[in-house]
């Protein structure tokens, strides 16, 4: 599928560097798409890098899993993919798991735009061995495979929590 072709991507790049309001604070833009996610909660302090790929797919117009405020909840959605552009990744972490879209591999990274990536929606690039999966949407034609790119550049998220 041509990357032009997913409108969820390119609604998720035109949220980049939308980011958390530090302290007692909320972002409001995060705030709304709890709101509109009817979530039971409505602060930037709990991580919300599920909320932020729920909130673009939810705009595509593409269905959730039942589980969308939990990153790893993502494996159970849709079908199972090669590393494609746009493909939802699901990462582990400790204490948890972090979920974002897929930009472009290596054999040792994946990079992808998500939301609580240092706080803000942001492109950064995460060590391969911790992918749990991809993930497609089921009613939409698979994807293709992203050819490897080389593994040199940049530091590696540390911050997604």
């Amino acid at each position: 599928m041509a990357q032009a072709a997913l409108v969820w991507m390119a609604y998720a790049i035109t949220l980049l560097g939308i980011r958390e309001v530090p302290g007692p604070g909320n972002s409001s833009i995060i705030a709304g798409w709890l709101k509109r996610l009817r979530a039971w909660w409505s602060d930037d302090a709990t991580p919300w890098c599920g909320t932020f790929v729920a909130h673009v797919m939810q705009q595509a117009g593409i269905a959730l899993p039942k589980h969308w405020y939990r990153a790893k909840g993502w494996l159970d959605w849709g079908v199972p993919c090669p590393a494609a552009y746009g493909a939802v990744c699901v990462l582990d972490r400790q204490g948890g798991g972090h979920v974002f879209f897929v930009t472009k591999v290596s054999m040792s990274f994946v990079w992808g735009i998500g939301g609580n990536q240092g706080d803000k929606v942001s492109e950064a690039k995460f060590a391969r061995s911790r992918v749990l999966g991809f993930r497609w949407p089921a009613d939409r034609p698979a994807p293709v495979a992203l050819t490897l790119i080389a593994d040199a550049g940049g530091a590696v998220s540390v911050n997604e929590a």
